[in-house]
């Protein structure tokens, strides 16, 4: 089972859709930020183009995105926000938005919001053979939640969440310049990078090991 992950687009579908092309990949997650403030019938254009592209999407949406984002994924049934969903015995689950912060960005929920809505999501998959959580913001304290200062801005809430029911892998963005991969106990966390600049991750799941690797799209004109 291939998995391409792609988070913080901020509009640019075309590199999108030639990220997508380039993997074919099984499932496609989309880990927030699609949009910059857009429109829900941006969201709505883009999500229809993708699934022309792979056989399966899963979405959250992330800070810069609005939270009626988040009512057109489950209309479309493709979202993971404070959901489970199943594929191919591969539990699915997420949260949207970011932690509160100084620049209030567009969406952004509290850390008991979050830990609600993990939960929520956990228990419809919790059976699941393989468990993969999906958050736009990253856990605290790891690798992939240091911004260019060198402060960790990520979740605690989702890091405790993590420590508690350990799921296989972590998918989430947020902070571009905290592209990278982290362990926490068993949980391997993956930031994507910022896509719209061409980084995605893939994430291969084959019987008894689990392969994630972070990748770029070069561009050649």
């Amino acid at each position: 089972m291939k998995i391409t992950a792609l988070t913080d687009i901020h509009g640019a579908y075309e590199l999108a859709n030639e990220i997508i092309k380039k993997e074919s990949p099984d499932i496609l997650i989309i880990a927030g930020d699609l949009t910059t403030v857009g429109t829900v019938k941006e969201v709505q254009t883009a999500i229809a183009h993708f699934k022309t592209l792979t056989k399966q999407i899963f979405c959250i949406s992330g800070n810069m995105d609005l939270p009626q984002h988040d009512k057109l994924y489950e209309q479309l049934g493709v979202s993971l926000n404070g959901k489970g969903l199943i594929y191919n015995s591969i539990g699915f689950f997420g949260v949207s938005a970011s932690t509160h912060s100084s620049l209030k960005t567009p969406y952004e929920i509290s850390e008991n919001e979050i830990t609600n809505l993990l939960f929520a999501g956990y228990q419809q998959i919790v059976k699941s053979k393989t468990k993969i959580l999906v958050s736009h913001a990253p856990p605290f304290g790891t690798k992939v939640d240091i911004t260019h200062s060198g402060l960790h801005v990520g979740s605690m809430a989702i890091r405790d969440f993590i420590e508690e029911t350990k799921p296989d892998v972590v998918i989430c963005g947020h902070i571009h310049e905290a592209r990278g991969q982290d362990v926490i106990e068993k949980s391997k966390i993956v930031n994507c990078g910022q896509a719209s600049n061409g980084y995605y991750a893939v994430i291969e799941i084959l019987e008894e090991t689990i392969q994630i690797k972070n990748s770029q799209y070069f561009r050649f004109s």
